[in-house]
């Protein structure tokens, strides 16, 4: 039959008449014992030690953890997320890489509801092999701390933060894009050095055609494309460069936006050409405005090269591509020039292909732009304005290019914010764009 004894304190006793009293120790318990405290009691000055309770059982699934334990976690299989508990002051956690594995199969740690790591109400990773952590909960202003790390700093995760442009989101990707000039502020960065690196898209304007009879059709602007990968890959064209190539890395300042203009028809020639864009380091040349059978007049060349003019007795040759040169190249050169009767203009370079010849009569094809789905549905920019032709005129290259007309009629301007060359004769070049890609969340 078991014994209870009920007293409501107890007390070392310390006095004149008790000798070897004062500062003795008293026992609760025997060894192999356990002390439990009745439903709804609380202890005080006991206190923590900084230790944890380790549970030997490796964890292989996600978890919420619990104040006051340590876990060894197993990633062999794949990545592992971590549910920190509600914060209490005090409360601690510790993890530990079971099988060497973090640094492949990464351990997310989550807080929980609106609680903090380090400051920052977002989840923290977990990526170096042979790692250990251990997190105690501070206050609501700082939430869990990192105070032993075996390995690195651990904080909750921090992406980039910026304004600027029109702004959609993709996935996990924000998108900036730019129709007009203009600036890409970014006020934070990534705590991950690697997803300060971002997509890009920078098309100069199209180059014009000319109102003379015979024109070509005006170059498509530059086209210049980057990507992030692995960070980030999303269906690019051909003609992007994969960080680190040309890569355009991130920093907490200003970014000036460029959105070049189309180039306006005129009597033919370099004073049709497109204006450059440009986002930091990366400038996209306007296209080459479009030549006629008034050689005086040239041809341009640029981003694309504009078409060359031709009639009964003369012709301008082609305006060149990716001027000045870059790799990838930004552009291909205008259709060349033809002396024929009936007369004929050669379609403007573009993107991905040159500028078409035509037939006696009609007008040269533009050339054909690049396909991206950088914004996160498919878009082709910087196409090549078509030829004019005596009896018809060309179709305007994928992405943006103006039709070209025979006499009776003038030809159509590239369309807006493509890059897409005018049409002969007459069309005026398409504005420009820049669009900026990268992970937020």
């Amino acid at each position: 039959m078991a014994s209870t004894i009920k007293v409501n304190n107890i007390q070392n006793q310390c006095g004149a008449n008790i000798a070897n009293k004062c500062g003795s120790t008293i026992t609760l318990g025997a060894s192999g014992d356990t002390i439990t405290l009745a439903c709804g009691a609380s202890q005080t000055g006991f206190g923590r030690t900084g230790t944890v309770d380790w549970d030997t059982t490796a964890k292989t699934a996600s978890f919420t953890a619990v104040s006051g334990n340590g876990y060894f976690v197993n990633t062999t299989s794949g990545a592992i997320t971590v549910t920190l508990p509600a914060g209490s002051a005090g409360d601690i956690v510790s993890l530990k890489d079971y099988a060497n594995t973090w640094q492949t199969n990464n351990v997310t740690v989550t807080p929980n509801g609106t609680d903090k790591i380090n400051g920052i109400n977002n989840d923290a990773t977990l990526s170096t092999e042979d790692q250990s952590v251990t997190l105690v909960y501070v206050d609501s202003t700082k939430g869990w701390r990192a105070v032993q790390d075996s390995t690195s700093d651990v904080s909750g995760a921090q992406y980039i933060t910026a304004t600027g442009g029109t702004i959609t989101t993709c996935g996990d990707f924000k998108i900036h894009t730019f129709t007009s000039p203009g600036t890409f502020c970014v006020s934070a960065i990534s705590t991950v050095a690697a997803e300060n690196t971002v997509g890009y898209l920078v098309v100069g304007g199209g180059g014009a055609a000319s109102t003379a009879d015979a024109s070509g059709g005006g170059g498509g602007g530059g086209f210049r494309e980057g990507r992030n990968v692995p960070i980030d890959n999303f269906t690019a064209s051909p003609l992007v460069a994969n960080a680190p190539t040309n890569a355009i890395t991130l920093t907490a300042t200003a970014f000036p936006i460029t959105v070049g203009a189309g180039g306006s028809a005129g009597p033919g020639g370099p004073s049709g050409n497109g204006s450059n864009s440009v986002f930091s380091t990366i400038t996209s040349a306007g296209g080459g405005g479009a030549g006629s059978s008034n050689t005086a007049c040239g041809v341009g060349s640029g981003g694309s090269g504009g078409g060359g003019g031709g009639g009964s007795g003369t012709a301008t040759p082609a305006g060149s591509g990716n001027t000045p040169p870059v790799s990838p190249p930004q552009g291909q050169n205008g259709g060349v020039g033809q002396v024929s009767t009936p007369f004929r203009g050669s379609g403007g370079g573009a993107a991905l292909s040159t500028g078409g010849i035509g037939s006696p009569g009609a007008g040269g094809n533009g050339g054909t732009g690049a396909g991206t789905s950088i914004p996160g549905s498919p878009i082709t920019k910087a196409g090549g304005g078509a030829g004019n032709g005596q009896q018809s005129g060309g179709t305007g290259g994928a992405g943006g290019g103006g039709n070209g007309f025979h006499p009776g009629g003038s030809g159509s301007g590239g369309t807006a914010n493509s890059g897409g060359g005018g049409g002969g004769k007459g069309g005026g070049g398409g504005s420009g764009i820049v669009i900026i890609r990268y992970k937020y969340q």
